[in-house]
């Protein structure tokens, strides 16, 4: 039986959407009553959502401002991705070892549908959730706490990065390059060189993001 989806986990998904692909801007103050007005829901539902996207990240309270998106920024980044580095890593040493046969021909599957796209040297934008290769390695950790850490914690915050600051050029068609290694060595249960090619991916991103930054 499925899980009725309510009010307000429809507001905090679409809140959410609107701060990860910056149609809401990076270090904006959130006003209860103009987004109550623009999801046509309650303030009572607005402030559920806001205190739902505190635990993503992607919101900072301050004393007499309120709540603000987060800023992006170099040191921002710098942190963040410190911390991503060390736990995708993780994540992928451990999908090397739990990481279903039919799952890893699944990530196969999902990277050639995103092949035509690599090869014209478009932005390589990924949809949250299945259709993200990062997410599908994070799932095939099969580690519950590393997931929710992952998943929950920093995961919006660091696409927020991604989509808005995003890949172009050469960029593109070398994280791709990376991704299909990456599975490679997931597929060969070679969970050193897993950890090893997926830390260096993230640390590639990083640089490309810094130099936007700058």
């Amino acid at each position: 039986m499925a899980i009725p989806i309510t009010h307000a986990d429809r507001t905090f998904v679409a809140l959410r959407n609107a701060i990860v692909e910056g149609e809401i801007l990076a270090g904006s103050k959130l006003n209860e009553a103009e987004l109550a007005h623009r999801y046509e829901v309650s303030r009572a539902v607005i402030r559920e959502a806001i205190n739902r996207l505190s635990t993503c990240n992607l919101i900072e309270r301050r004393p007499n401002v309120g709540a603000r998106v987060v800023t992006l920024s170099y040191d921002g980044l710098i942190h963040l991705y410190a911390v991503r580095e060390a736990l995708e890593g993780m994540a992928a040493r451990l999908a090397a070892k739990h990481m279903p046969e039919t799952d890893i021909d699944e990530v196969y599957a999902l990277l050639a549908s995103h092949a035509a796209e690599v090869k014209g040297e478009q932005t390589y934008y990924q949809e949250a959730g299945d259709v993200d290769f990062h997410y599908r390695i994070i799932k095939g950790s099969h580690s519950p706490q590393l997931t929710t850490m992952l998943l929950e914690g920093i995961y919006h915050l660091v696409r927020m990065y991604r989509v808005q600051l995003g890949m172009a050029g050469p960029r593109v068609s070398n994280a791709w390059d990376e991704h299909k290694h990456i599975i490679m060595a997931i597929k060969n249960r070679d969970g050193e060189l897993a950890e090893m090619l997926m830390r260096r991916h993230i640390q590639y991103s990083r640089l490309h993001i810094e130099e936007l930054l700058h």
